[in-house]
């Protein structure tokens, strides 16, 4: 019994440590070179972290699991947009944030977007390949409509 529960102790202890192995970038440009450096495309997380229920539920729910790390360490660059009511922000992450979320035209939270940053003149230039919210299901649904989103830069 012993035995089964060190094993069982060991197994969930490496999932929880490959879950947060995740980096999540808050600043665009530094994402988007590694992005085209890496050729995977930026995930853009548009979040109210501190304040929005449905962001704290794709985030328990998707985003912290196992299955989710081991997608995006294969599929994305991850980003955080926060837009916090309580939790400070330096100004340019704020202004950054704001001009993202004009960008991509945001109504809602949490809104994903999947985009291809090029480089031009200096300036990043993003396609944009499509956007997901929260999917009931768990992580393997959540995956198979990101992969549909994925499957059109292919084409």
């Amino acid at each position: 019994m012993k035995k089964l529960f060190i094993a069982l102790l060991l197994i969930t202890g490496s999932l929880a440590i490959q879950a947060q192995e995740l980096t999540w970038e808050t600043n665009l440009k530094k994402a988007s070179e590694t992005s085209i450096k890496t050729k995977k495309p930026l995930l853009l997380f548009f979040t109210g972290s501190d304040w929005c229920g449905w962001c704290m539920k794709l985030q328990s729910e998707v985003l912290k699991t196992p299955e989710f790390a081991k997608w995006a360490q294969k599929n994305v660059v991850l980003v955080e947009l926060d837009f916090p009511r309580r939790t400070p922000q330096l100004p340019e992450i704020q202004q950054q944030n704001n001009e993202l979320q004009q960008i991509f035209a945001i109504r809602g939270y949490p809104t994903v977007w999947f985009a291809i940053p090029s480089k031009k003149d200096g300036k990043i230039n993003l396609d944009k390949l499509g956007s997901t919210g929260y999917v009931a299901g768990g992580p393997s649904k959540w995956i198979e409509t990101a992969d549909q989103i994925l499957a059109t830069r292919k084409k």
